[in-house]
């Protein structure tokens, strides 16, 4: 379709991912189908771009206001991520999306839905409130995405999930998306979906490639100056920072405000409002670092972030990866930095395991600790 090629080509996209090439055209084909990618894979596009050329070419339906696809996401980060790229990918098509997520008021998110929307994405619980409320009726449902289903899992969903797709038509077409295969990931999926094709991405090795990783040995208390030091780069245009706690990511983020750096933390205490504009500002620009735990981080997807700063070195290399892929995705390349005191020496060791390499040390600036030996 050119209206959805103009879109894409417009956001700067010339060709498609791993997991767009092997899903689409079985999405287009009417196909169910299982998708086993890592976030930052370019998963949404791969669902959201077949589900809108099909809504759109079916001629007569796209005016009623009745909702013909339901997206459901594990938390609010991702639902809102997911309803911009549709409203980015569809933007020419006339088609109408929207998303409802708890933790703010429901009153806008029913205007929306009582003005007609093609396309809904949603979190569990608010779905079923609404749905509760006679406010949402899934009778017209023709296409169903189960986004990060192993995250829903994980989050206890299970119960919420199964409720959803009772109320699904059968006669509709699944797609259930996974970053693990679990066995109760397979039961889920084999409960959903009909004569499925599963399609697979293996784990991004451009955490090696694309990312170019270093650790800054230096005291604890130095940390800040640290910081600011780094920050002092002007190439550095924004930087996710990482921080162990709720507290330390407030005292950084003021921290930098006092040395004029514009930044904000972003937290599980922080109200949804409160998050949602600080990560809107960050992605506009208006805030140069955003400072975050990593409860909330796996919802934060930035595209084109250059930096990750691991302010403080996590307890697990999962974890460590995971911070480390909110850059270098989609093929371009960005940086990791990370700052190590000597009680985090253990972690970084761990690190280097899962890693098979040693990570390189900059030796060079002002904080330089002399107190680690290898």
């Amino acid at each position: 379709m050119k209206s959805l090629l103009d879109s894409v080509k417009k956001e700067g996209y010339l060709n498609p991912t791993s997991i767009q090439q092997q899903s689409i055209p079985y999405i287009l084909n009417g196909k169910d189908l299982f998708g086993c990618a890592q976030t930052g894979t370019g998963k949404t596009a791969a669902f959201a771009l077949p589900i809108l050329q099909k809504i759109a070419l079916e001629k007569g339906t796209s005016s009623n206001g009745s909702i013909k696809a339901l997206v459901l996401a594990p938390t609010r980060e991702l639902a809102i991520q997911i309803d911009e790229s549709f409203r980015t990918y569809g933007a020419l098509t006339g088609l109408k999306n929207t998303c409802v997520y708890g933790g703010v008021s429901q009153h806008t998110q029913v205007n929306k839905l009582r003005r007609g929307v093609d396309i809904l994405i949603a979190t569990p619980g608010r779905l079923l409130d609404l749905i509760q409320q006679r406010i949402i009726s899934l009778d017209t449902i023709r296409y169903f995405v189960l986004d990060e289903a192993d995250r829903m899992l994980d989050m206890g969903f299970i119960n919420d999930i199964k409720k959803v797709v009772a109320m699904l038509p059968a006669k509709r077409q699944t797609l259930c998306f996974a970053a693990t295969i679990t066995p109760d990931i397979r039961k889920l999926a084999g409960s959903i979906l009909r004569d499925p094709v599963s399609v697979s991405v293996a784990p991004e090795s451009s955490v090696t490639g694309l990312i170019t990783q270093s650790v800054y040995y230096v005291k604890k208390e130095d940390k800040r100056y640290l910081l600011k030091h780094v920050m002092q780069d002007d190439t550095i245009e924004h930087a996710l920072v990482f921080t162990r706690t709720k507290h330390g990511a407030d005292k950084v983020a003021r921290d930098l405000n006092k040395n004029g750096i514009r930044a904000e933390a972003i937290h599980g205490d922080k109200s949804q409002n409160n998050r949602e504009r600080s990560l809107k500002g960050f992605k506009n620009g208006l805030i140069r670092v955003l400072v975050a735990t990593d409860v909330v981080s796996r919802g934060i997807d930035i595209e084109s972030l250059s930096h990750v700063i691991n302010y403080e070195i996590p307890e697990t290399p999962e974890t460590y990866v995971h911070r480390i892929g909110r850059t270098g995705r989609a093929g371009v390349k960005g940086t990791a930095m990370s700052f190590c005191s000597v009680d985090e020496k253990p972690y970084l060791k761990d690190i280097h395991k899962v890693l098979h390499k040693e990570i390189n040390v900059v030796k060079t600036h002002p904080f330089s600790s002399q107190t680690f030996t290898n």
